[in-house]
């Protein structure tokens, strides 16, 4: 049986390489080490279908090294430590440049499996590549990550869909040989859902459903061949991140009705349950919180429920939050403030500590003035003393503005009452 379109024409040379210009573009950040053969050990990150595995392949052939692959779909322990042995022999004492290992899907990988990585990577034994879909900081163990560098790689825009479509035509003997017409393009497009592959499965699906001698390929045919057969190419769900997108819009918008039938498109997509109780638990805190606290408290719990649970039960915990969540009052104060906090800190720099609020655990900072006029608020009435908390150059400055709904009405009036003539509440 022929190979599927998208690894017929997968790029075999870095100038092939549609995409992620940031990356492997003139200036980008790997660009520089892939042409002298310096690779650390990586983990790429970015959507489905957006170069993960060719990125990987094209760099062990750029750099000249043997290239070791797993899935971590169905490798174990077992499997790991085989390759690494080979790896370790294929790499000799001699060698300078030591083999590559790529594990696909390495987000699956289990504690253990990814333990036993790390000897292999701490050594120089192999150069791990790791590609996953899931957030690094979450789903790789903070040993193995700390020993590599995270790139992130971005969904496919429109400009990009359209080279891999004219690459198909012109460098696919199979594609080449019909007379193909792409008269309409949006369906296409539309339905990959800034997926690589999934656009090239759905094109190559069309062409095949297509007897005529000339085929036109017209948003009205793509749609009525491929709709029904587009959960194939995509155990996500289609168009993955743009439902995500109006399931935390529906929720931030204050719609249980719209985050609800969101959330069952996820589900029924097979969409990964931590993923969803993972992006609730964030809106929590950057859409609600403090105008109530106890929202972050109900997504963190959620997303333990479901890590124990998983499915099809945990669709009951997903919908009691997402509905709850929707029906908040909500609050992006303390995001903002933190957002203008770093942005400050950008602008400013290394703003020195007031000496009162230094710590003087030694005689001599006691002697230079560290800790000289700090007062301990519970000396003071309403365990409240009016001092200088922020360096100098930033003094009265407000950062935190409380929203508008009764809990920060509240805090403003509690602040109202210390800091009016300082920030202003």
């Amino acid at each position: 049986m022929d190979a599927p379109l998208a690894e017929r024409i997968r790029p075999q040379k870095l100038e092939d390489y549609v995409s992620q210009a940031h990356l492997v573009g003139p200036t980008g950040s790997l660009t520089h080490q892939i042409a002298n053969g310096i690779i650390p050990s990586l983990i790429l990150w970015g959507p489905p279908g957006t170069g993960k595995t060719t990125l990987a392949q094209i760099i062990a052939q750029e750099s000249k090294r043997p290239f070791y692959i797993l899935s971590a779909i169905n490798s174990g322990v077992k499997d790991i430590r085989e390759v690494i042995d080979k790896a370790k022999q294929a790499g000799g004492l001699f060698t300078a440049r030591n083999p590559i290992l790529f594990i696909d899907e390495i987000h699956r990988f289990s504690k253990s499996q990814q333990d036993s990585l790390l000897a292999a990577v701490e050594k120089g034994w192999v150069t791990l590549i790791g590609a996953t879909t899931e957030n690094p900081s979450f789903e790789v163990i903070p040993a193995l990550l700390s020993r590599c560098q995270v790139y992130i790689l971005n969904a496919f825009t429109r400009e990009d869909l359209e080279a891999l479509l004219h690459r198909a035509m012109t460098k696919d003997s199979v594609i080449r040989s019909k007379n193909i017409k792409l008269a309409e393009t949006e369906a296409l497009l539309r339905l990959s859902g800034g997926d690589g592959r999934k656009l090239l499965n759905i094109f190559e699906l069309v062409v095949n459903a297509s007897p005529e001698s000339e085929i036109v390929i017209t948003n009205e045919k793509v749609l009525s061949l491929a709709q029904q057969n587009t959960v194939l190419y995509d155990k996500t769900g289609e168009q993955h991140y743009d439902i995500i997108s109006a399931f935390i819009k529906s929720i931030r918008g204050s719609d249980p009705n719209g985050a609800v039938y969101w959330l069952a498109r996820m589900i029924e997509g097979g969409e990964d349950v931590k993923f969803i109780a993972r992006r609730m638990l964030i809106l929590a805190s950057e859409d609600i919180g403090n105008a109530n606290p106890t929202a972050l408290v109900m997504a963190n719990t959620t997303f333990q429920a479901v890590s124990v649970i998983g499915n099809p039960e945990s669709r009951i915990i997903l919908s009691q939050c997402a509905v709850y969540l929707a029906t908040s009052p909500k609050s992006n104060s303390t995001y903002m403030a933190i957002g203008q906090a770093q942005q400050i800190v950008k602008q400013t720099g290394d703003l020195p500590v007031p000496l009162h609020l230094r710590n003087a655990p030694t005689k001599l900072m006691k002697e230079l003035g560290y800790g000289d006029e700090y007062k301990y608020s519970h000396n003071y009435e309403n365990n409240f003393a009016d001092q200088e908390f922020l360096p100098d150059a930033i003094s009265k400055t407000p950062l935190y503005v409380p929203g508008n709904n009764s809990r920060e009405n509240s805090t403003r009036e509690f602040l109202k009452n210390r800091w009016k003539d300082k920030y202003g509440y």
